[in-house]
C-alpha cells in the first residue's frame, strides 16, 4: 500500500487497538441515566442525548474543574457489583462495534468503594463484566480481546494497594498498572515503592506523564520509575528543537517507549490547539512509537473511528499511518509476545489488506 486515503466508512471496518481508555469515562449515556435512577443520583439531565451533549460541552469548555467534575456522575453509578458488571460488559461491546480487536481498559478501584465494596470485589465485578462482553462479542462474530489496567490515584495514599491488586489479579485478566490523577505536584517518584514492587513481580506498567506537567514528569516516569509506556506524553516535544532530539526524547524514541496519545482529549485539556497541529503526527514522522487512543469516550464524545477520521481529514493521515499506529499499539500491549504477534499477523494486517 502506498499513501492510501480512506473515508469514514472504510475506517469503521479497519481493525483497531486502543491502549488508553478509562472505564469511568466511557459509559453509554442511556446506561448512565438508568443506573443513576437506580441509585438515586441526580444528573444534569435525564435525556441521554442531552446528557451526551452536556458532557461534550463541559469537556470542551476549557475549564479543568468542569472537566474533572463530569466524572462525579459516572463514578456515582459505579459503586455496585451490578453497575460495574453492566458498564464493563457494554464497554467491550462498544469497542467491538467500533472495530477494535484489542483494548486495554483502565480504572482506579479505590474510586469504586463508596458503596461498601472492597477493592478486590470491584476488580472481580469488572472482570466478570468484561468476560461476558467478550463472550457476546465473539458469538456475534466481532471478537475483541480486552485486558485491564488497574490505576492508583497519585494524589491519594492507596497506590500501593492498587499495585498489589494488579499483582494478585494478573492471571485473572489484569495485564498491567498505571497511576492517574493530577500530575502537577504529584510526581511519579512519590510512588517508587509501588513501581519497584511491580517490577519485582514482573507486572508491566504505564504512567500518565507529560500532559499537565512537562519533561520532569516524563523523566521520572521513564528513568526513575521504569515505565514501559507513557500516558499522553505530548510534552516530550519540549525536548525536540528543529527536529533535533534531546537526550530524554532520544531515550524514549530509541527504547521504543510507547506514547499513548489522545488527540481529542488533549485538545479539550489544552495540550494541543488543533488536530492538524497535534504532536502525534510530527512524533510519528520522527520515528516515535506513537499510539492512538480515545481516553474517555463519553467525556470526549469520541470513538477510535472518530479519532482516526479526524487525523485523516485534518492532518492528512493515510491508511498506512493508521496501520502503523495500530501495529504500534499491539507491539506495546501488555499481553504475551505470541498473542501480540498473532493479532498483528492474523487480524490487523489481513484486515487492512482486505479493506484496501
Amino acid at each position: 500500500m502506498t499513501a492510501t486515503r480512506v473515508d469514514a466508512d472504510v475506517i469503521r471496518r479497519l481493525p483497531k487497538a486502543v491502549l488508553h481508555d478509562h472505564l469511568d469515562g466511557g459509559l453509554r449515556p442511556a446506561t448512565l441515566v438508568e443506573l443513576a435512577a437506580e441509585v438515586g443520583h441526580t444528573l444534569p439531565t435525564t435525556d441521554p442525548d442531552e446528557l451526551a451533549a452536556w458532557y461534550l460541552e463541559a469537556a470542551d469548555s476549557g475549564d479543568l474543574v468542569r472537566y474533572i467534575a463530569t466524572f462525579e456522575h459516572t463514578l456515582a453509578v459505579l459503586q455496585t457489583k451490578d453497575g460495574l458488571r453492566r458498564v464493563a460488559e457494554e464497554y467491550v461491546l462498544d469497542l467491538a462495534a467500533d472495530g477494535v480487536v484489542y483494548g486495554e481498559v483502565r480504572y482506579a478501584p479505590e474510586l469504586n468503594v463508596k458503596g461498601g465494596l472492597g477493592m478486590g470485589e470491584v476488580v472481580e465485578s469488572v472482570q466478570e463484566g468484561l468476560a461476558a462482553g467478550m463472550a457476546k462479542a465473539a458469538a456475534a462474530g466481532t471478537p475483541v480481546r480486552v485486558g485491564t489496567l488497574l490505576c492508583g490515584m497519585r494524589m491519594f495514599d492507596r497506590v500501593g494497594e492498587a499495585a498489589a491488586l494488579a499483582v494478585a489479579y494478573r492471571d485473572a485478566g489484569v495485564v498491567g498498572f498505571d497511576i492517574a490523577g493530577a500530575e502537577d505536584g504529584f510526581p511519579p517518584a512519590d510512588h517508587l515503592a509501588a513501581f519497584e514492587h511491580l517490577r519485582r513481580e514482573s507486572v508491566p506498567f504505564t504512567i500518565h506523564a507529560g500532559e499537565a506537567h512537562g519533561l520532569p514528569s516524563i523523566h521520572q516516569a521513564v528513568q526513575v520509575c521504569g515505565a514501559e509506556r507513557i500516558g499522553h506524553g505530548v510534552r516530550i516535544t519540549e525536548d525536540i528543537v528543529d527536529g533535533k532530539l534531546g537526550r530524554l526524547a532520544s531515550w524514549v524514541r530509541d527504547r521504543r517507549i510507547a506514547l499513548e496519545m489522545c488527540p481529542t482529549s488533549n485538545l479539550q485539556t489544552g495540550c494541543a490547539s488543533s488536530v492538524a497541529g497535534h504532536p502525534i503526527t510530527a512524533l510519528k514522522e520522527l520515528g516515535f512509537r506513537v499510539t492512538l487512543n480515545t481516553d474517555n469516550r463519553l467525556v470526549s464524545g469520541t470513538t477510535m473511528t472518530r479519532e482516526m477520521s479526524l487525523l485523516v481529514d485534518e492532518a492528512g493521515w493515510t491508511a498506512e499511518d493508521l496501520r502503523t499506529v495500530t501495529v504500534n499499539a499491539l507491539k506495546s500491549a501488555f499481553i504475551p509476545f505470541d498473542e501480540r504477534t498473532a493479532l498483528i499477523e492474523d487480524v490487523v494486517l489481513p484486515g487492512y489488506a482486505s479493506v484496501l
